[in-house]
């Protein structure tokens, strides 16, 4: 394991100057211990950005990866196809890691065999103190059961085994997380959080995620389709309940309450998505390599 050889995967949407300091800040972080790939989906780059980007591939310093078609968990399974690495690391495209944020990810890998590894994370909301440094922003490590997309490791064996991630999560891709570890623990895996692999996560206005719209001010279900489509396929405990508490409860905010006249539209969102989880669960989960499950 102290030979362990690791790859740096970032699905990358939309993201310009963020991504030249995210993949720069990275390499610095890897040094001589691994590989970076970026699985980039955006159709044109600012000249800059684009010249920097294949000036670092062309020289070796990282993998450039280009896909048309926009999708989180196809990006990933590209990269997890593509890495060379006995462990993956997945970050997002607008982040800076710690000190020590790849020997953090390694040491958490030889003390838990078979394991996928959750770091720390700071969102902007820790950083300005607004919000207490607990959860995944805490700093005591162990078992947990869920992670999120922008900070976890895995060894590149297990993430094979089990399929990679389904690609049926569409848009936001909301719930992937959820549902790529829940195949993991049943299969034998655990999920540990290890604090000191940790970045801070800019959480960048524009790009990525934020390209689908305020999931509280749009009528389309690109972010309710996931959590429906998790919970249909995967059927974690207590999953019927939580459909119907995500449906009656998507307007019972504080916006909502605020604005009234966004309740309709929000359920017509809610009922839309709920149809199409319904229509990607009868097709059956598209692992790694596009095969239906």
């Amino acid at each position: 394991m102290d030979e362990l050889a690791v790859s740096v995967v970032v699905p990358t949407y939309q993201r310009e100057q963020v991504l030249i300091d995210t993949a720069r800040n990275l390499m610095a972080a890897l040094a001589d211990q691994g590989e970076l790939i970026l699985v980039d989906q955006t159709p044109q780059h600012e000249a800059e950005v684009a010249a920097q980007l294949q000036a670092w591939h062309d020289s070796g310093a990282l993998r450039w990866l280009r896909r048309v078609q926009p999708s989180i968990p196809a990006a990933m399974n590209a990269g997890l196809l593509a890495a060379r690495g006995a462990v993956v690391i997945y970050v997002d495209d607008d982040v800076i890691p710690d000190e020590g944020f790849i020997a953090a990810h390694l040491a958490a890998h030889r003390t838990h065999a078979n394991a996928i590894v959750a770091g720390r994370v700071l969102q902007p909301w820790h950083v300005d103190g607004s919000a207490p440094l607990e959860g995944l922003a805490g700093s005591r490590a162990g078992p947990i059961a869920e992670f999120i997309g922008c900070n976890f490791s895995f060894p590149r064996a297990l993430g094979m085994s089990i399929g990679g991630f389904d690609e049926q999560f569409v848009k936001v891709a909301y719930r992937f997380e959820a549902e790529f570890g829940l195949r993991a623990l049943r299969s034998g895996a655990t999920i540990q959080f290890w604090p000191t692999a940790s970045l801070t996560h800019l959480r960048a206005g524009a790009g990525g995620t934020r390209s689908y719209g305020d999931h509280l001010r749009t009528l389309r279900p690109a972010h309710s389709v996931g959590e429906y489509y998790y919970l249909l396929g995967s059927r974690p405990s207590g999953w019927l309940l939580q459909a119907g508490k995500r449906l009656f409860r998507s307007a019972l905010t504080r916006h909502h309450l605020r604005r009234p006249w966004w309740i309709p539209a929000t359920w017509i969102s809610e009922l839309a998505g709920l149809i199409w989880a319904m229509r990607l669960w009868a097709q059956g989960r598209r692992l790694v390599g596009g095969a239906h499950e």
